[in-house]
């Protein structure tokens, strides 16, 4: 008996395929998908202006080619900071790669956006700030969202400067 359930162990050990390592969805991989969002997320004057900070999760379907289709806002801290992520997103069409067998596939990417800490007049940016955060409006999802097979990517940081 001891033979059989040893036998087992080593059949099933031969058996078990450790879970597939899957190319980096972005051409060139994770440095350059950063470098291309660093140079193409364009903050906007109304943000500066605000000085808004947040985050905005998007889900988007890349296809064979590359090309995005189904943007979705999973959760946004206010609608301003979904708008230059969404710019920048249509800017990576055929950039993506999507895993091999599929016609499609799901990415989800969060936005983190942010100012660089004032050398000066700093209590007029914490009330900036806090006036943003007081009147923001967040997207929120208010009912189940199906993931399927959708991939998490790394946080895309951007940081800018207050004027």
């Amino acid at each position: 008996m001891k033979k059989l359930i040893i036998f087992a162990l080593l059949l099933s050990s031969f058996c078990a395929n450790a879970q597939e390592d899957l190319a980096f969805p972005f051409q060139g991989g994770a440095p350059v998908m950063n470098t291309f969002f660093r140079d193409n997320l364009v903050v906007s004057p109304e943000i500066i202006a605000k000085k808004a900070a947040g985050v905005a999760v998007i889900k988007f379907t890349a296809d064979v080619n590359g090309n995005l289709s189904k943007l979705v806002i999973y959760y946004a801290d206010d609608y301003l900071l979904t708008i230059p992520a969404i710019e920048a997103l249509k800017k990576s069409t055929k950039k993506w790669i999507i895993p091999n067998k599929e016609k499609f596939h799901d990415f989800i990417i969060p936005f983190s956006i942010n100012f660089n800490d004032p050398t000066t007049s700093v209590a007029d940016v914490q009330k900036a700030a806090y006036d943003f955060y007081k009147k923001r409006r967040p997207i929120v999802a208010h009912d189940q969202i199906p993931l399927n097979a959708a991939t998490l990517l790394p946080t895309v940081v951007v940081k800018y400067d207050i004027q």
